[in-house]
């Protein structure tokens, strides 16, 4: 059975992490493996959205550190460097939304993937762990970047030396997540929600998602420049002009994310 689970459905990618075993721990096969389908996610003109979730109990318990003690297990260097970067930079490069359905407990660098997405929703019942500092590291897979960005510096050094767990529901009241939901109207709620997501003119939500990434470095002035650039790209979609249209027959858009 593949670490990796694929679906495409109605221009939606579902990427199940596969290991229930382990908590869908990660280890280097399943790491070159989530590269491999995000970068064919990439540029696949069928792919509208993507759903990062994973099988059983977990969305992701990070690292799994029974590869780490092997004899010829990889270093932890090349864990971050070469497993956990790569991900999280495609998660953010890729011009399409993504969507993080975690669906169980998100522990280190599985919560930070779960972080780096677009729009992360939560079973009620699920919660994410910072768990670095209980053996002695730090934040990875963005950590330090995403999540004083989300919930600020005092909350997100607390989460990360203290290693706390966070219920769902608090982390929608810290601002950590976008939100959770009861888990009997969970799994509804990922299909209508990235349904609504794949429909959408994907251009523009892509371009939308390049102008937060540089917002994140840039001062004002510089971000009005971008806004402008981008906003002159988007106005020369095809879906650009369907929503105009639309608007002014006073029908529903058909966009095709072109």
């Amino acid at each position: 059975m593949s670490s990796i689970l694929t679906r495409l459905d109605h221009n939606i990618l579902t990427i199940t992490f596969n290991r229930p075993e382990v908590y869908n721990s990660f280890n280097r096969e399943m790491a070159l493996l989530c590269q491999e389908i995000l970068e064919a996610a990439r540029t696949d003109p069928e792919i509208r959205c993507v759903v990062m979730t994973g099988a059983g109990k977990a969305f992701s318990a990070g690292q799994d550190l029974n590869e780490v003690v092997e004899p010829d297990g990889p270093e932890l260097q090349e864990i971050v460097s070469l497993h956990y970067n790569p991900i999280i930079q495609a998660i953010r490069e890729i011009e399409k939304p993504f969507v993080a359905a975690v669906n169980g407990v998100a522990a280190g660098a599985g919560a930070n993937i779960a972080l780096a997405c677009d729009i992360t929703v939560a079973r009620a019942s699920a919660s994410f762990i910072q768990a670095f500092s209980k053996i002695g590291l730090i934040p990875d897979s963005g950590g330090t970047f995403t999540l004083p960005r989300l919930i600020g510096l005092q909350r997100a050094s607390a989460l990360a030396m203290l290693g706390d767990k966070v219920s769902a529901a608090e982390a929608v009241a810290m601002g950590m997540i976008y939100k959770a939901v009861e888990d009997d109207k969970f799994e509804d709620y990922i299909t209508d929600l990235s349904a609504r997501l794949a429909q959408m003119p994907t251009r523009g939500l892509g371009l939308t998602k390049r102008a937060f990434n540089a917002a994140l470095t840039n001062d004002l002035t510089k971000q009005l420049s971008i806004e402008e650039q981008l906003q002159l790209a988007a106005s020369r979609t095809r879906d650009y002009q369907e929503g105009v249209n639309a608007f002014l027959e006073k029908r529903t858009p058909e966009f095709k994310g072109e």
